[in-house]
């Protein structure tokens, strides 16, 4: 809400950084229709993949966790959740497959977001799908157990108030087309931290959000590239400029580049890594080819999971047989072992 008063909005300056980087995602979401149109069967297990990489990153980074085999069976088979981390997982999964569904029809209301909240719960024993009743604090908890706060939400009693002004400013401002969509959708999103409206499930909710207005924005990448996962890869950073974004929030005096810039890096870095994918499937039946292409690709060592999510398409079975072939022809050698392995390549 802060950052859609008019003040704010008159007063928002971008950096040539952050210029530069809505300049690069334009280009990307031009291509992005005829990337889309080139190998439809390998796309298909890039939607599967990612689908599985964001409920659990996303869940991870909020430190719920179950093991990988059982977390491809949630997403996959609607398997039966065993435990609290599982339940909230399948819950995630629900609403992702939602919104990657029937998005054009989510309209961004009051119910929708309390929807999310209680599909998110829904196989919990849980209370959800309304505001926080109670104040909340977003605080650091250090190694010793004390706690730092890190930021002082909107209050509970005033919670539904904000609510209803974000949602209905985001909206003014899309169908009045007074802003890109791509400069109003992270807006909304610290916004949305910054009230911070639920008792739990926050920053779940933020992101499947930030999903549903980026396709409703044009951008589509989130289809195929987790989001979430590049998130939890730079986790670090991604707590950090909430944090600079988000001091002076409630005078509506935030610096808001932080938080811009990160979130048009993330896009960035998930078009980039889409755009290789999918050029790694064009021209290429080979499986061995694939995987040879993206071990070429990278740099720094890396393992089989590496290799799983720039070619979604071959099994773990295919790429250990092309590792060991590799190996065998003295190309690259494993510098651990173990589950965790990796490899690197050798000089030639």
């Amino acid at each position: 809400m802060k950052s859609f008063t008019k003040e704010y909005l008159d007063s928002l300056r971008f950096t040539p950084e952050t210029l530069s980087s809505l300049i690069v995602i334009g280009e990307y979401k031009g291509k992005e229709e005829l990337y889309s149109k080139q190998s439809p069967d390998a796309l298909e297990k890039l939607i599967e993949s990612a689908i599985i990489q964001s409920t659990e990153s996303s869940s991870r980074i909020e430190g719920i966790t179950a093991p990988h085999k059982r977390v491809q069976l949630i997403v996959k088979a609607n398997a039966t959740p065993r435990n609290r981390s599982e339940q909230e997982i399948a819950g995630y999964r629900d609403v992702l497959n939602l919104i990657h569904q029937s998005h054009e029809d989510i309209p961004l209301s009051e119910n929708v977001v309390l929807q999310f909240h209680s599909m998110l719960y829904r196989y919990t024993t849980v209370k959800s799908g309304f505001w926080k009743k109670m104040d909340n604090e977003i605080v650091d908890i250090r190694p010793d157990g004390t706690k730092t706060l890190r930021f002082k939400p909107v209050s509970a009693k005033d919670t539904s108030y904000y609510m209803k002004q974000l949602i209905s400013s985001y909206n003014n401002y899309l169908e009045k087309k007074s802003f890109d969509p791509l400069i109003i959708v992270p807006l909304f999103v610290i916004d949305f931290l910054c009230i911070h409206p639920f008792s739990d499930g926050n920053g779940r909710i933020a992101r499947l959000l930030t999903l549903l207005l980026l396709y409703q924005a044009g951008c589509r990448v989130g289809k195929y590239i987790s989001l979430e996962r590049i998130i939890e890869e730079s986790k670090d950073s991604y707590y950090d400029t909430l944090f600079l974004s988000s001091k002076g929030w409630h005078e509506g005096k935030h610096d808001i580049s932080p938080w811009l810039d990160y979130f048009y890096g993330t896009l960035i870095a998930a078009y980039k890594e889409f755009e290789s994918r999918v050029g790694s499937f064009k021209g290429k039946g080979s499986k061995t080819e694939q995987v040879q292409s993206a071990i070429e690709r990278f740099v720094k060592p890396f393992s089989i999971n590496d290799i799983e999510k720039v070619c979604p398409n071959v099994s773990r079975d295919m790429i250990r047989k092309i590792l060991r072939e590799l190996r065998d022809a003295g190309l690259i050698k494993p510098t651990s072992m173990g589950r965790g392995a990796e490899w690197v390549k050798k000089s030639r």
